[in-house]
């Protein structure tokens, strides 16, 4: 019995010595992030934020790549697929549950695929009109839609963005018909705002804050839990009638499903970190963003959750797969 004792022992030991290796000398050389949109938009700007105050923890630098397009699932499909070693990460944002509730094809699970580092940053949208509108807040926005069932539009960054789906989740909380006009980015809706093609957009805050600042656009709502601190003044939609709605988006670092867990554990205590320096906390608030690091556990919880939530809303909406 002692021999057999000693000899499960030393199994479970030199099993968990590459582990342990693992451990002491990760990083031998520089972390890929890979990050799902355009350079030089949010999600590559936090990337770089984070990154570089890690990089001087890890003592290995951090490049962050682009990889743009389908809505972030071309760089989440590398990751996915990279060596489960550390060295390739994904800098994901709210799109990447979203992705999961609308793809019917994606080359990855949302979830499964992937261990999860921590998240990093969560962040409202913004629901804005004209400065000269007739909607002095939302009640009177959508008491009106519910009058003239599909006569208000509104615009967002295209079909399928979290910002569609928000707008999809507050016509039916709302119990209006809201039609949606999609277009090519952030950008594209806001120039239609101030053209006044359309009544109203859903956009996050670094789209439209130049405009509001210059008296251009107005918010009448924010779509987190609390009011936005940029706004103080602008109150919720749940405020205004729209009881427990909730729409954030969130930024976060991920790695490829079978990374060991000692390395996750060290990217998740750089990353902790990194988000208490004043200078990358400044930095991800001027974004628009609440600062929140979390544990690996909790971070995989939300993306589940949200996942699960947006099918909801795809599937009530009845908005088509891609």
């Amino acid at each position: 019995m002692l021999r057999r004792n000693l000899l499960i022992a030393l199994g479970v030991s030199s099993l968990a010595l590459p582990f342990q290796a693992v451990a002491q000398t990760y990083p031998e050389r520089p972390i890929k992030v890979l990050q799902g949109f355009a350079p030089g938009g949010n999600a590559d700007a936090i990337a770089r934020a984070v990154g570089l105050e890690m990089s001087k923890g890890l003592a290995q630098p951090m490049v962050v790549e682009a990889q743009a397009g389908a809505g972030g699932t071309i760089a989440a499909t590398t990751v996915s697929k990279a060596k489960p070693d550390g060295y390739t990460l994904l800098l994901a944002t709210g799109g990447h549950a979203v992705a999961g509730a609308l793809y019917n094809n994606l080359a990855y699970r949302t979830v499964q695929d992937f261990e999860m580092v921590s998240t990093i940053t969560y962040f409202p949208f913004l629901i804005v009109v004209p400065t000269n509108s007739k909607f002095a807040n939302l009640s009177a926005l959508l008491a009106t839609a519910k009058a003239n069932p599909e006569q208000i539009t509104y615009g967002t960054a295209g079909i399928g963005s979290t910002h569609h789906l928000a707008g999809e989740l507050l016509a039916s909380m709302s119990k209006t018909q809201l039609l949606h006009v999609p277009y090519k980015g952030d950008s594209g809706s806001l120039t239609a705002l101030l053209a006044g093609d359309i009544p109203m957009i859903i956009a996050p805050p670094t789209a439209v804050m130049a405009n509001i600042k210059a008296g251009k656009l107005r918010a009448i709502a924010t779509t987190g839990p609390q009011r936005w601190p940029g706004l103080p003044d602008v109150p919720t939609v749940a405020e205004q009638g729209v009881a427990a709605y909730d729409v954030r988006s969130w930024a976060g670092l991920m790695a490829p499903a079978g990374t060991p867990r000692p390395v996750i554990d060290r990217l998740n205590a750089e990353l902790q970190k990194a988000l208490v320096v004043p200078a990358v906390k400044t930095r991800l608030e001027d974004m628009g963003g609440e600062v929140r690091g979390s544990t690996p556990e909790d971070m995989k919880t939300m993306v589940a959750n949200q996942t699960q939530k947006w099918i909801q809303v795809v599937n009530e909406a009845k908005i088509p797969k891609q």
